[in-house]
Formats: C-alpha cells, sequence, structure tokens
C-alpha cells in the first residue's frame, strides 16, 4: 500500500498561483460549477464532460471554431464524435508567438548546439510550407520525416500540419525494413531525413539507408535531406537549406481542417506483429495535449519544456505542443550518458529547464551508479519532472527527493501511443506519495476492472476508460472496416476502452501500475504484475537490471527471471538465493522466481522499454513477429535454447 506520508505537497503559494487553480475559478464562474479542490474537479469533468471539453477550449485558447454541437453519440464509446462542426490547424495552435525570444533549444550531445526565435521558427515554417504546396501537397496528403530529434523536424511537421497534411515519422536508429513496414502502410509524399546523426560519440552514416527506403517506398515524389552531419551530398533529393534560401515566406496560411481530421499518424511497437498505424486528430491532440501541459503540469509562458525522447516515441509529439502553451521546447539528440552522466542535467541547468522529462530507466540507472544530480546543478528553475515508458519503483520517487530536487512535482505519467497523451498523470496541487501516480487524467474516466468488468478499488486489475474522450485515435490507416480498432480496445468490455495495463486505483485516487497486462505472470492463476519483482530485485547492489517472464511448465506457469548483473558479477548460488529471499520478503512466494539466468543485456524497442513478450517468445522456440522493431534484436539470442529452462 502506500505510503500516507507524501514525500512532496505543494505549497499554498504554489497551489494558488497554478493554472490548474485558476481553470477551477473559470469553470465555477463559466460553468456555475461548485468545484473546491482537485477531487471534484474531476468528478465534476466526468458528470459534464461536454462541459469540461468546451471549457478547456475556451481556458486553453485553442485557435478555432468551436462549433455549435459538442458530442454527437456520447453514449457509444467507440462510435461517439466530438465537436463534429468545429474547425482548426494544429499548426496555428503551436505557433503561438512570433517574437525574437527562443522558441527552440538545441543540442545534439557535444557536436552541435543551436537555438531557433520564435519570429524565425515561423519564417522556416512558412518558407517549408509554400514549397510543398507548390509541390502538391494538400489536406489529408502524408509527409514523413526520418530524422533526429532536430529543430528541422518541428520546423517540417508544423509546416505539413499547417497546409493540413498529416506527419508522420519515425527516428534514424530503425533500419530500413523497420522504416519500410511503417510508411509503406501510409503512402508519404514527400520524406523528410537527415544524412546522419551523432550517438555516444560516434557519427552514423544513414545515406545508404535513405537510399534503400526511398527505392522501396513508391508513393514518394519527392526527398528532402538536411545535412546535419555534413557528409558528402551523394543522396539524390532537395537539401534542406536551399528550399528555405529559395521559397522565403513570412506568412503562413492556416488551412483549417474538422476537429476529426488526421493530423499525425503513430505506428504501435510491432513486437508482436505488424505495427499498428493510428491516426490521431486534429483537435483531440490539441485538447488533450493543452490539457495535459498547462492544468496537468502547469506549463506556463516562458516556461522551458525538456523531454528526452526521439521522434519515434509519442512524447515527441507531447514535447512539441508545449510550444502551444508559448513555452520554449528543449531538444536534444543523442545519449544521455555521453560524454558522461551529467550532460542532460548540464544541458538542464543551462537552459533553463522548467519540466525535465525522461523515461523511469533513466532515473532507476541515475539511482545504481549513485549520482546526485542536485547537487552539483542549479536546478533552481526546475518544477516539474515528468517519468514515463515504463514503472518509476518506489525507490526512485525517494532517490529523485533525496538526489535531484526537494521541492518538485514528480509526476509518474503513463498513457500510450494509442491515445498520444496519458490516463494517468501528475498534479501541481496534490501531494505526491511513493510508488504512485498523483492522478487520473480529467475528463478521462479511468477505472480498474477484474476479470468480469466489475470495478475494483484497491485491488489490481486492468484499467479501462468508461466514456468516450476526444484523443481517441480516427482510426487505424488501412482499417477500412474498423475491425483492428474495435479488436485492440473494444473486444475485452462491452462499450468500455480497455487500455492492456495491470494497475491499482487507491482509494485516494492515485494509480499504481506494474506493468502492461499482457506480461502479467500467472503462476498457478495468480496475476503478478512484473514491476513488483522489478523492484525487489534491481534494489540488490549487484543486479543492474532485470526482466521476467512465465515459462509454460508442467500444465501450470513458472516464473523465470533474467538478471543483468554488474561487470564482473558472476550469478552463483549465494546470490540466487539473495534474489529469492529479496522477492520472498518484498513481495509474496508466489513472486518467487522458479529459474533464475544472467544475461548481458536485455532486448529493448527504438524507446528503451524492454521486451517481456519477445523474450516469452524465443523461450517457447516461437517466431518473433517483427525483429525489426527492437533497437538491439541481437540480444534475444541469448534466450534461445537455455539448457536451465530445459528442466
Amino acid at each position: 500500500m502506500s505510503n500516507p506520508v507524501p514525500l512532496w505537497s505543494p505549497s499554498e503559494d504554489r497551489i494558488s498561483k497554478s493554472l490548474l487553480s485558476r481553470f477551477i475559478s473559470h469553470v465555477n464562474l463559466v460553468c456555475d460549477a461548485s468545484v473546491t479542490d482537485y477531487t471534484t474537479l474531476y468528478q465534476w469533468s466526468l458528470n459534464e464532460k461536454e462541459q469540461f471539453w468546451s471549457a478547456v477550449w475556451q481556458f486553453c485558447g485553442v485557435k478555432g471554431d468551436a462549433g455549435q454541437r459538442l458530442l454527437v453519440n456520447g453514449a457509444d464509446i467507440e462510435k461517439a464524435v466530438w465537436f463534429p462542426d468545429a474547425k482548426l490547424n494544429f499548426a496555428e495552435n503551436l505557433l503561438s508567438r512570433t517574437d525574437d525570444e527562443v522558441a527552440i533549444y538545441f543540442r545534439a550531445e557535444d557536436r552541435v548546439s543551436s537555438t531557433l526565435s520564435w519570429k524565425e521558427l515561423g519564417v522556416q515554417v512558412a518558407s517549408l510550407a509554400k514549397w510543398m504546396k507548390a509541390r502538391g501537397v494538400k489536406k489529408k496528403d502524408v509527409v514523413a520525416g526520418y530524422l533526429p530529434n532536430i529543430p528541422e523536424s518541428v520546423v517540417a511537421m508544423l509546416a505539413a500540419t499547417s497546409i493540413g497534411a498529416i506527419w508522420t515519422s519515425t527516428s534514424p536508429d530503425f533500419g530500413v525494413e523497420s522504416v519500410v513496414e511503417r510508411f509503406s502502410q501510409t503512402s508519404p509524399k514527400i520524406l523528410i531525413c537527415a544524412d546522419g546523426y551523432f550517438y555516444s560519440g560516434k557519427t552514423i552514416d544513414v545515406r545508404e539507408k535513405i537510399v534503400a527506403i526511398k527505392d522501396k517506398l513508391p508513393s514518394l515524389e519527392q526527398t528532402v535531406v538536411v545535412d546535419l552531419v555534413g557528409f558528402e551530398r551523394n543522396v539524390p533529393g532537395q537539401r534542406w537549406e536551399e528550399i528555405l534560401l529559395h521559397n522565403r515566406a513570412s506568412e503562413i496560411e492556416f488551412v483549417r481542417v474538422g476537429f476529426n481530421d488526421p493530423v499525425y499518424i503513430l505506428y504501435s511497437s510491432g513486437t508482436t506483429g505488424k505495427p499498428k498505424c493510428i491516426a490521431h486528430k486534429v483537435g483531440g491532440v490539441v485538447l488533450q495535449h493543452f490539457k495535459e501541459l498547462m492544468l496537468h503540469s502547469d506549463v506556463k509562458p516562458g516556461d522551458k519544456v525538456f523531454y528526452f525522447t526521439t521522434c519515434g516515441w509519442m512524447m515527441w509529439n507531447w514535447l512539441v505542443s508545449a510550444l502551444g502553451c508559448r513555452a520554449s521546447i528543449v531538444l536534444y539528440d543523442g545519449s544521455p550518458f555521453y560524454p558522461d552522466a551529467d550532460v542532460l542535467w548540464d544541458y538542464a541547468q543551462e537552459a533553463g529547464v522548467t519540466l525535465f522529462g525522461t523515461s523511469a530507466k533513466y532515473i532507476d540507472a541515475l539511482k545504481k551508479n549513485g549520482l546526485s544530480p542536485g547537487k552539483n546543478h542549479n536546478l533552481q528553475t526546475l518544477k516539474t519532472l515528468c517519468s514515463t515508458g515504463s514503472v518509476l519503483v518506489p525507490e526512485s520517487f525517494g532517490y529523485v527527493y533525496e538526489e535531484i530536487k526537494k521541492d518538485l512535482c514528480l509526476a509518474s505519467i503513463s498513457g500510450g501511443t494509442d491515445i498520444v497523451s496519458c490516463f494517468v498523470l501528475g498534479c501541481p496541487i496534490l501531494p505526491v506519495y511513493a510508488g504512485e501516480s498523483q492522478c487520473r487524467g480529467l475528463g478521462m474516466a479511468v477505472e480498474v476492472f477484474d476479470e468480469d468488468g466489475n470495478a475494483l478499488v484497491g485491488e489490481k486489475g486492468e484499467l479501462v476508460c468508461r466514456t468516450t474522450f476526444p484523443s481517441q485515435p480516427a482510426c487505424f490507416w488501412g482499417d477500412e472496416s474498423g475491425e483492428k480498432y474495435h479488436k485492440a480496445y473494444f473486444a475485452r468490455y462491452d462499450n468500455v476502452w480497455h487500455h492492456g495495463d495491470f494497475v491499482r486505483l487507491s482509494t485516494s485516487g492515485g494509480v499504481t501500475i506494474y506493468g502492461r497486462s499482457d506480461a502479467t505472470l500467472n503462476p498457478a492463476g495468480v496475476r503478478i504484475g512484473t514491476a513488483e519483482i522489478y523492484r525487489c530485485v534491481e534494489q540488490l547492489e549487484k543486479v543492474q537490471e532485470s526482466l521476467a517472464i512465465g515459462q509454460d511448465w508442467d500444465n501450470d506457469v513458472r516464473v523465470v527471471l533474467f538478471v543483468v548483473l554488474r561487470p564482473g558479477v558472476v550469478l552463483d548460488r549465494e546470490l540466487e538465493q539473495a534474489i529469492r529471499a529479496t522477492v520472498f520478503k518484498n513481495c509474496s512466494p508466489r513472486h518467487v522466481p522458479a529459474k533464475i539466468v544472467q544475461v548481458g543485456e536485455l532486448p529493448r524497442t527504438k524507446s528503451g522499454k524492454i521486451v517481456e513478450l519477445a523474450v516469452r517468445e524465443v523461450v517457447h522456440n516461437r517466431a518473433v513477429k517483427n525483429i525489426g522493431a527492437l533497437a538491439n534484436p541481437e540480444a534475444l539470442r541469448q534466450f534461445e535454447n537455455i539448457d536451465r529452462l530445459q528442466h
């Protein structure tokens, strides 16, 4: 259970100055509500969902015409349509300023550093959009980016969406087949790419991959190359710098489209099959991101928002939306540990970052290596630290407050590519408890169900959403019948969104996440979240990280634990006993692994998530359906035909 003593509580001054408190005053005045705190605001947002999302539109300053109707078919979560008459433009809502202050800070390891003002950003977007329109790009065409996390990626997305076109992207560490598998489903008209990128002190050349990708995408009419690294220009295509030079424009003609028209196509990880192409709505993304950034993350004009991400992860889309808050975004491309583990914190100090976003694994790695960023950096401007991507264990909450900053809203957020946003988030006016996400997102009717669809409080179960919300996908691209979309979210429970996370909802409204439910272990029919095991095992000094699966054995399932140990450490009987004793003491006898195996590294997706399902398939001698989705597919070989798992 949660520690009843909060690790952090916001001051009265912080609460009163928060955008969320201002929003509460707004809904009480405009909507004649009687909201007094987050709990009553959350309940009001569910009871009066149409009024709530309309109030978000007004309060957050969404640019566009909302229209008369707010919701059609609201009782049917799968077929509901939000703001059916609304017209707006995505880029118009993000290009919120035109002054000479910095809009984008950028660094690529220690090789490239630059800034882009709001005025310069607008000119570049206008110039690229002019070139795109001259090449026939129009509403609902697809523009693809095969790009690092660089300012050009933001400019390209804004230029495409200013026309009403759709943006889709992957990062340049994806292999040719992985990129083609994604982009071939969406038939982009234009491909924008970079000649290479920097990682861990190395210069990575992707020119051959670009040529191979072009050859396999017959829909392409134009290719644009950003000379980031400065290789010889032997990739056929337009050069980014020349396009901006010869198509200079200062005025952007924003094409307003329907609220439910697609703006982004994102891709599922593809570790269990062909990646799903998830199309997201213009209005849904704007409303949901503005709500999450302004109300849940307290991002204000002049703030500086950083998230360690690539263009192949939805957190990039989330980060870029901070421009719509009149805040600056802080981009970093490269290794978070090169040239040393201080690199991101040096950058945060230099840029004056107010929101620092990263993965739970990064925080765990800092903790494991005994680092204290707050003690050798001036983090005075930092107000919020967001963690996502995997479960942030309670001990890492404590580490953040001890070694990074005491006065900090630590937001463990969780949602997914499926909704390009979050179901559970932080909250600037609520306390933080170890191991818990602070709250369920406003307007999101999140509950926990058992196998039979009964609501649970204080017990583990499936994360669901009981009513419609604007950032549900527009569709799966190419899924004309809607069958794949239905199967993904609505087949498990009738008229309820089933998300696939194994969680617990506390009586106070906090949420504890135990991992993906499809990776849940079931020894003797008892469901166990893998995060519970990782939390215990990774507290041991000798264990760097771990991965657990359920192995079918003797008409049951047994827990198998794979461990990556510190350099020079070997898994011996004594360490095995220590691991089992720790799990037994801190979890339960059913959590104790039947087998423990040492491996050199764990397989991960491109966004850094460990892939239990792929390992489970290999252990059971079944083919992994999409090796290309992994950042290090060679790691899977360690799990083949392990003698210890044959008896």
